[in-house]
């Protein structure tokens, strides 16, 4: 495990420094790219004879590593909780509603849009794929990570109001996917449907029981800091709430997800401004910023390897862009065209609903899920999907997104206010 831990960091840190000397692309998406075009490259040489060794070296590291485990028991308790600390909750709380239906209602509208959307598609092009492994594509590949766009987004000049949605719906819409995945999952592992009682008994369950856990951790937590004055062990506490608190969510078989948002939320404004000092607090910010731009260069490394180890082909390629465009279009009917018609309610700038729209990347949380499905055909097509619809996301939707954000700026300054 250790060799497997030195030899992913050191293969990120290369990375990192090729794309802030050379590249220059936002750091997540340079990583993604230089391991993407790396991991192709070998598999080109490796064709024409060159390179065989290098190639199975990566393979074979690869193989080594659950990504699914990695990401869905290590990294993401500690990513989700370091988003939700910076989040001022002041402001979030004028957009609450507002967040909750895109993160909820949207979450859920997504993946029946684009369950429903990929099984009427697919079969355009001879490929048939059972309609619970559509809707649960649907479901992982509905939540959203902002991570690659919101330094482009502060770039770009986008609004305050705009940024702190798109953060706010991702941290949410996370856990409330990883709820809809879960309870299709079961529905495939037991080959019926729940009735439904047993599915709003398993939804509260995990979603009311991710919120309270969430709270409970917030506030012990905030006991605990407030009774102290010492950065190390400040830091030593927050790094132990997500640890262990993400441990206990699933013992408890809650969600562990929303547990970490809340608890982020709760020790992001209230412990740092009543059970911090100064220096605690700058320390504490320092801490976990690191952490989330570690961790997100080891994903987005590990993304841009993950193509050999995926089943893609021609016919895959065309399904993926199948796929891909009905996961826009899904976009576009349950975030982007509300936010245009309903513009009142959300309090957003006029070009907010294109900024929504193209700005929904999708990340490693997707192709976690993927591969976290029963092992055969149906789950080799939907993983081909998944990656595919990953890689253009934060690729082509990534770096476009300054462009759409400024276009989108520019258009509402030339038009009245309403």
């Amino acid at each position: 495990m250790l060799n497997i831990a030195a030899t992913c960091l050191v293969i990120t840190a290369l990375l990192a420094y090729l794309n802030h000397r050379f590249i220059k692309m936002p750091t997540s998406i340079g990583v993604m790219v230089t391991a993407l075009v790396f991991s192709l490259g070998l598999v080109l040489l490796d064709s024409v004879g060159v390179a065989h060794a290098l190639r199975v070296y990566e393979t074979s590291l690869l193989q080594s590593i659950d990504f699914s485990e990695v990401l869905m028991q290590g990294m993401l308790s500690l990513l989700l909780f370091a988003g939700a600390l910076h989040i001022d909750l002041s402001e979030l709380k004028a957009f609450r509603w507002q967040v909750a239906t895109l993160a909820v209602l949207g979450t859920l509208l997504s993946t029946l849009a684009v369950g429903f959307g990929v099984y009427w598609t697919l079969p355009w092009i001879g490929l048939q794929l059972p309609l619970i492994y559509c809707l649960l594509f649907g479901a992982l590949i509905s939540p959203t990570d902002p991570i690659a766009v919101m330094g482009i987004l502060k770039s770009a000049g986008a609004p305050k109001e705009l940024e702190l949605m798109i953060a706010g719906e991702s941290l949410f819409n996370d856990g409330v996917g990883v709820v809809i995945f879960t309870l299709l999952l079961g529905m495939l592992a037991s080959g019926s449907a729940p009735t439904l009682g047993q599915a709003g008994n398993l939804l509260l369950h995990e979603v009311g029981g991710g919120l309270l856990l969430g709270f409970a951790l917030g506030a012990v937590s905030f006991a605990l800091l407030r009774s102290v004055d010492s950065y190390e062990v400040e830091v030593l506490l927050t790094l132990a709430a997500v640890i262990g608190g993400y441990a206990l969510a699933h013992q408890l078989h809650v969600s562990g997800p929303l547990a970490m948002v809340v608890a982020g939320l709760i020790i992001g404004n209230h412990g740092r401004a009543l059970a911090m000092s100064e220096t605690t607090r700058r320390y504490v910010d320092m801490f976990w910023e690191l952490i989330d731009e570690i961790l997100n260069a080891v994903l987005f490394v590990l993304i841009g390897m993950e193509v050999l180890l995926i089943t893609l082909n021609t016919h895959i390629m065309l399904a993926a862009a199948l796929a891909g465009s009905v996961t826009l279009l899904a976009r576009l009917l349950t975030v982007g065209l509300p936010v245009r018609w309903a513009s009142g309610l959300f309090r957003l700038p006029q070009g907010a609903w294109q900024v929504l729209t193209w700005g929904g990347l999708r990340g490693g949380i997707s192709v976690a899920l993927a591969l976290s499905l029963p092992l055969g055909p149906a789950r080799d097509t939907v993983v081909g999907l998944t990656y595919c619809v990953v890689a253009f996301s934060i690729l082509v939707q990534g770096l476009s997104i300054g462009w759409v954000t400024r276009r989108a700026i520019a258009s509402q300054q030339r038009m009245p206010k309403w």
